[in-house]
């Protein structure tokens, strides 16, 4: 039961599950909750793949930039579904919600199978994309809840990277169910919409042994609820380490409050830490319009100027999925160690520059398809580790209880700004190789107003436990201003 509002209480379950080391029981949070970057990954690389095929008369016999209608109808979805289903999870606790968001997504995919024009196929896929906008919420909530501070940067990254391991499993379903010599093309894109929400489905069971999050119990007055959770996942770590756990450093003093409402969530956001909320509507629009134009259009670029045979499209996703993969594998580390500012300003710097050099290249004519795949898989490499560490930024530096709502905020201000540029490069690659080059120089150019703005705004918060960046509203005395 909830404590009595006017009570306040004393806990040190933040510190406890701060100072615990990593243990198996960690390694299934990362399995059981990350696996939402890995379903996204493989819902975009299918329809992209798919994306050329679909204009088929044997299939939805779409025009080009249809395809990229389809694919701004996703990116509403999640806008939507990252908004109601965040308040929901700020209100009622993550679990329940990352249970609910998980099988929305799994039958909405299921039913894309089935679609049998335009509008059906774009209806489907909104509800697809509105399970996976509350997944971010919830997810992303839960994830830096578990999470050790010293642990949470590099965590955060590479779980962010798993939508690349989607992206090539997503291009390795490609190159056997769009084969027109195994599978009718007919029947080859409904069966990775089908095999496609089949690997979704045992993660509903492997999630049922998550936890509520202690903290969001905590900042809610439910604090022995909390307690009883921590001293079972210590026993676990300790057991499997076999080791005695040290005594936790420090306590915090919460009081139950109400519910946080969208009234809350605007005043810690534009009163409390207006500077954090530039940085990271700043982080996350630069880099949602260079992925959402790239990603999205990527096999259409590949068919219409290099020739790539549809049914080959997957292997070409490969190596661009492993750079984008390996980035925030390989340099997670660093943005714990040499910092959130200089990393993330490196990043997003460098795959701008990047960026444009390539449409420049490009556009010169001085690209075969080797050297264009080489280009960028170096690109995303970097902006693929700058962009998870966004999505860090924006789900570290709020207070608990307005979290999800926070993360879902500014993952709607992205997609919203972003939502119309799968559309806008289809039509520009429909156009000629001058217009796509103008396109990526405003792709690179919005990266570097990225870079920019993190070496202006900023927050050092590797190492930090989530309450000293944000103390949370239940621990509050008074106003503090971020």
């Amino acid at each position: 039961m909830p404590a009595d509002p006017g009570r306040p209480i004393t806990t040190n379950i933040p510190q406890r599950m701060d100072r615990l080391p990593w243990a198996r029981w960690h390694w299934l949070v990362v399995g059981a909750l990350g696996i939402t970057w890995l379903l996204d990954g493989l819902e975009v690389s299918i329809v992209a793949a798919l994306g050329p095929m679909l204009t088929h008369p044997d299939t939805l016999h779409l025009t080009q930039s249809e395809v990229g209608l389809t694919a701004s109808a996703y990116l509403a979805g999640s806008v939507l579904g990252a908004l109601v289903f965040s308040y929901l999870t700020d209100r009622q606790g993550r679990k329940k919600w990352f249970m609910i968001t998980l099988a929305l997504y799994l039958t909405a995919t299921v039913l894309t199978a089935f679609s049998w024009d335009l509008i059906s196929f774009m209806f489907f896929r909104f509800l697809t994309g509105a399970g996976i906008g509350g997944e971010y919420a919830a997810i992303n909530s839960a994830i830096d809840e578990l999470i050790p501070a010293r642990n949470r940067g590099h965590t955060d990254l590479a779980i962010n990277g798993t939508w690349w391991l989607g992206s090539a499993a997503g291009a390795l379903m490609m190159l056997l169910l769009l084969n027109p010599e195994i599978f009718p093309e007919s029947i080859g894109w409904r069966l990775c919409f089908v095999l496609g929400a089949v690997l979704g489905v045992a993660i509903i069971i492997v999630r049922r042994f998550i936890p509520e999050s202690p903290r969001w119990l905590m900042t809610h007055g439910r604090v022995p609820e909390a307690e009883a959770i921590v001293s079972q996942i210590e026993r676990s770590v300790a057991q499997d380490r076999g080791i005695s756990l040290s005594d936790p450093p420090g306590t915090i003093t919460v009081h139950a409050r109400p519910h946080a409402t969208i009234a809350t969530v605007a005043r810690e956001l534009f009163q409390s830490y207006p500077r954090r909320t530039v940085l990271g509507i700043g982080l996350m629009v630069t880099q949602s319009f260079m992925y959402n134009a790239v990603s999205f259009t990527y096999p259409l670029l590949l068919t219409k100027y290099y020739a790539v045979p549809t049914a080959d499209i997957g292997l070409y996703i490969l190596p661009f999925a492993l750079g984008n993969f390996l980035g925030p594998l390989l340099l997670g580390r660093l943005f714990d160690t040499v910092g959130r500012k200089p990393m993330i300003s490196f990043t997003y710097g460098i795959a701008g520059i990047l960026l444009g050099l390539t449409g420049y290249l490009f556009w010169t004519g001085s690209l075969t398809l080797s050297t264009h795949m080489l280009l960028w898989s170096s690109i995303f490499f970097f902006a693929s580790a700058g962009a998870s560490a966004a999505y860090l930024t924006v789900s570290e530096v709020f207070p608990m209880e307005i979290r999800a709502m926070a993360i879902a905020f500014f993952f709607i201000v992205a997609q919203g700004a972003g939502v119309a540029a799968p559309w806008l490069y289809g039509m520009l690659i429909e156009t000629s190789a001058t217009s796509v080059f103008y396109g990526y120089l405003v792709g690179g150019g919005m990266m570097l107003v990225g870079a920019a703005i993190e070496l202006w705004l900023g927050v050092n918060a590797e190492g930090q436990s989530l309450e000293q960046l944000a103390p949370p509203l239940s621990a509050r005395t008074s106003t503090e201003v971020g």
